[in-house]
């Protein structure tokens, strides 16, 4: 801060302005680090490792870490994330508490009867916003993002669990 005022009086004293004028006291230093913090969220991060497999190849009875069935990618995603579930989309369904459309959140798992048979056959990761994350073996073959509420799922839900506690953060 001295090193500027000295050069403004310089400057002023060379260009024949009067060296008492006043210098706005607004400057800040110019050696002022920003810091940014973010906290990755539980949620955030299991999120993020399912985005990352998108495109990965549908295989039946596949868990990762490159080629998944359904059940098979939301095992890997919450398994390497730390919290264990079961393997298979009906056994997943079964491991918590039901919760309806209007309850889930990002991170919860969904359950489907993609058969009309009256049992849950397929499980994804629900993204928000309508979206979820999953493993089909219908046209996308592979890890796709699907809506909710429009096309081929909206009849096909049947429940939510949640795995996550929504404030649990990562260090």
């Amino acid at each position: 801060m001295k090193k500027i005022l000295l050069l403004i009086s310089l400057l002023s004293y060379l260009y024949g302005a009067e060296t008492n004028s006043t210098i706005d006291s607004n400057i800040t230093d110019v050696n002022t680090t920003i810091v940014e913090i973010k906290i990755e969220t539980k949620v955030d991060k299991l999120i993020t490792l399912a985005n990352s497999k998108f495109g990965a190849k549908y295989i039946y009875a596949k868990a990762g870490p490159d080629e998944f069935d359904c059940s098979g990618f939301v095992y890997f995603v919450f398994k390497t994330n730390g919290i264990k579930i079961p393997r298979t989309s009906r056994n997943q369904s079964q491991s918590g508490d039901k919760l309806t459309r209007e309850e889930i959140k990002r991170g919860d798992i969904l359950f489907f009867d993609t058969g009309g048979r009256g049992h849950v056959n397929h499980s994804g990761v629900y993204l928000g916003d309508g979206k979820f994350i999953h493993a089909s073996s219908g046209r996308a073959k592979g890890v796709t993002i699907s809506n909710l509420d429009k096309g081929f799922y909206p009849d096909k839900f049947c429940w939510g669990i949640r795995k996550i506690d929504d404030n649990s953060t990562t260090h």
